[in-house]
């Protein structure tokens, strides 16, 4: 039986091996994105840092996150802040819908098929 064969600490230092594999990737995938987010950088520059990336990984990576992981985070708060700014754009802009909107809604679902007669009819005095 191959399991009886492994011990606790075999375990454990799988365990250990399988995290840091993700870690390594989540490393990858983060650097490989922050790349692509980046405009100052022109395409031959993103080809070879993806080109040493493939071919000295760990020493590529460490000089990446070195150099410009300060542009990195600022790159990802600019992202995130954009990303908030258009959802709360969304949240106001569905928020500050008035009954002559969804009037305007439903007629446009009436006419496509989408609602028979008696719902825009039920639809429309639940509005009003």
């Amino acid at each position: 039986m191959p399991l009886a064969d492994i011990s606790f600490g075999d375990l454990l230092l799988l365990v250990l091996e399988i995290a840091f594999f993700v870690i390594w990737i989540w490393i990858l995938i983060a650097i490989i994105a922050d790349l692509f987010r980046d405009h100052e950088v022109s395409g031959w520059g993103k080809a070879a840092w993806i080109l040493l990336l493939v071919f000295i990984p760990f020493l590529t990576a460490l000089v990446y996150l070195i150099v410009r992981g300060s542009g990195m985070r600022d790159r990802s708060l600019k992202a995130q802040a954009e990303a908030k700014k258009h959802f709360d754009e969304y949240v106001q802009e569905q928020a500050h819908a008035t009954p002559a909107d969804e009037l305007h809604k439903l007629n446009e679902l009436r006419e496509k098929g989408a609602l028979s007669d008696a719902e825009f009819q039920q639809a429309k005095e639940r509005l009003l």
